[in-house]
């Protein structure tokens, strides 16, 4: 079932589990003589094992993978009902340590924007092919890579990217932008002899290999005076822009080969276009709150409270409104602010003087809705 990688890593899980009980159990001889006792001691063995060749221990991801195949086999093969599997899985879930899930880590616009120049600017094509390439797609360094000759083809008017199984055994098509179809072109024409297999392989014939692919990107980063970046952020990078400009996650997971919408979902956490509308309509009524707050006299408190309250009382519909004067509302102009509202140049008098006492109070926000009623009569009338 497993791909050949994911097989070799079970086998080393495994192995370094023998490993401990090799080093520290010897008296165990088969699989169901294994415990709970076996586990408890194996856990922090494990946590404090060194890396090959000095190298740091392992990181948390590695101990949540080691543990986790662990606990996976212990399951199998007591659901396979194996003669040497143990009495009672001897893992719980909680074996397993939790992992933390950072949000993938995306170039800003700023940032993507200089990146790009700089690989437009490098003399090597290469460079520029693979950097604007990963911007515009956002294929996996092992797509990209693995492009086949014929992997631009023409469906209509619409140059389509053919990108072939990959790390998900999905193959799907995207649409191709001019500018990489021209660069393609122009790169193929000059360095890339007839019949070579690979759509993109390096100037001397060879295909490319992520690290190469780290180094122009790198290369790049470093002429625009950015730090270290990974291939993979720009990946991200056009998933957050997508998401950012209007684009459905439907569409996304489909550019992106997701297999599972819950892929996708990790770049609505990065850019939810709901929360920043609403948090950007709150914000703009409570600047009017902090922008020209209260000035309230030392002795408005306590007893005193009550008087505040009485003077500055104006009577609504149902009930009483108690914000103080000085203090700017934006529901002060409710209605003139609503797209509805219409006036007519016999209010012109009563708007004056709205505007007026807006500004008297230091009321901006409500002095500059006035103002652009009061201007826009004024062109009513000059027409």
């Amino acid at each position: 079932m497993l791909r050949p990688g994911s097989v070799s890593n079970a086998d080393q899980c495994l192995r370094v589990f023998a490993t401990y009980l090799l080093t520290h159990h010897r008296e165990v001889t088969r699989i169901r003589e294994i415990g709970r006792v076996h586990i408890e001691g194996y856990k922090p063995w494990l946590a404090a094992r060194p890396g090959r060749a000095g190298a740091p221990r392992a990181n948390p991801a590695t101990l949540a993978h080691r543990l986790g195949t662990l606990r996976m086999f212990f399951l199998r093969i007591d659901e396979w009902g194996w003669d040497d599997a143990p009495p009672r899985v001897p893992m719980f879930p909680g074996d397993v340590p939790k992992q933390r899930h950072p949000l993938p880590k995306a170039l800003d616009d700023q940032a993507a924007s200089r990146l790009l120049v700089a690989a437009q600017a490098d003399r090597r094509l290469l460079v520029a092919l693979t950097v604007e390439f990963l911007l515009r797609t956002g294929l996996r360094v092992g797509e990209y890579t693995a492009l086949a000759a014929d992997a631009v083809v023409l469906i209509g008017q619409t140059h389509w990217l053919h990108v072939p199984v990959g790390k998900l055994h999905e193959d799907r098509y995207l649409p191709l932008h001019p500018r990489l179809v021209e660069l393609v072109a122009a790169y193929r024409a000059t360095h890339v002899p007839q019949g070579h297999r690979l759509l993109l392989p390096r100037e001397n014939g060879k295909p490319l290999d992520r690290h190469t692919v780290t180094r122009f990107i790198n290369k790049a980063g470093a002429a625009a005076g950015l730090g270290h970046i990974h291939p993979h952020q720009l990946r991200h990078t056009l998933a957050t822009q997508a998401i950012n400009r209007g684009m459905s996650l439907e569409a996304i997971a489909a550019m992106l080969g997701h297999k599972s919408m819950d892929m996708t979902l990790v770049y609505a956490k990065i850019a939810n276009r709901t929360v920043a509308e609403e948090y950007f309509t709150v914000a703009a009524k409570v600047d009017a709150l902090y922008a020209h707050p209260a000035q309230l006299p030392a002795d408005d408190l306590g007893p005193n409270m009550a008087r505040l309250r009485r003077e500055h009382a104006r009577m609504l519909g149902n009930g009483y409104c108690t914000r103080p004067q000085a203090m700017d509302c934006v529901y002060e102009t409710i209605c003139e602010s609503c797209t509805f509202f219409q006036t007519t140049i016999e209010f012109r008098p009563t708007l004056l003087a709205q505007r007026d006492d807006a500004t008297a109070k230091g009321q901006t926000r409500r002095t500059a809705i006035y103002d652009q009623l009061l201007s826009n009569l004024d062109n009513d009338a000059a027409s």
